[in-house]
């Protein structure tokens, strides 16, 4: 009996050490998420200096495909730990009233910004190159604009196939995707 009980214990602790924690804006926080002041001219100089991708995520509070991400996807030891060595990750309040500065210096609280940038489902990820122009809005400058949940392996080779910037070549995503699928299975 008590080796059941150690064995429910561990198993528990096990659970909640993968179970993504809630903030207090209502919205799931990951370790790898930035505290910034969210000027993107910022975060993205010091994803630089880093070495690291800006990445920006768009969530709202109560979005079920935003739990699915932060429960079941991003918690996966490979995934969490490419975004932790590769990006630099700001998260974005689709209702929230934070203001952001976009590259082009204008500076709106985060649900004006969202629209602005037209964006309509969370989450949302928003990739970036490493220089973004002056006069360039987020919208036009991401490399790749991700609206939606999506599964451990597309996650992973979006992830990496923005690291590898297959933006700059010939292979869409969709070709990566398919050939690292291929690739997995052996």
């Amino acid at each position: 009996m008590r080796f059941v009980a150690v064995i429910l214990t561990v198993l528990s602790m096990a659970v909640s050490a993968h179970a993504a924690e809630i903030g207090d804006d209502g919205l799931y926080k990951s370790p790898w998420m930035r505290n910034t002041f969210k000027d993107l001219r910022e975060d993205l100089a010091d994803a630089n200096a880093e070495g690291k991708r800006l990445m920006v995520i768009i969530e709202q509070r109560g979005c079920i495909y935003c739990k699915k991400m932060h429960e079941e996807v991003f918690p996966i030891p490979e995934i969490a730990q490419y975004i932790t060595d590769h990006y630099f990750v700001v998260q974005i309040n689709m209702f929230g009233d934070t203001e952001v500065t976009d590259f082009d210096g204008t500076a709106l609280p985060e649900k004006d910004m969202v629209k602005k940038w037209g964006m309509l489902f969370t989450p949302t990820i928003l990739y970036f190159p490493e220089k973004v122009p002056a006069d360039a809005t987020a919208s036009g400058a991401a490399v790749a604009v991700v609206p939606g949940a999506f599964g451990r392996y597309t996650t992973f080779n979006m992830l990496n196939w923005i690291v590898e910037k297959g933006y700059e070549g010939d292979e869409s995503f969709q070709k990566y995707h398919a050939r690292k699928l291929a690739e997995r299975r052996g």
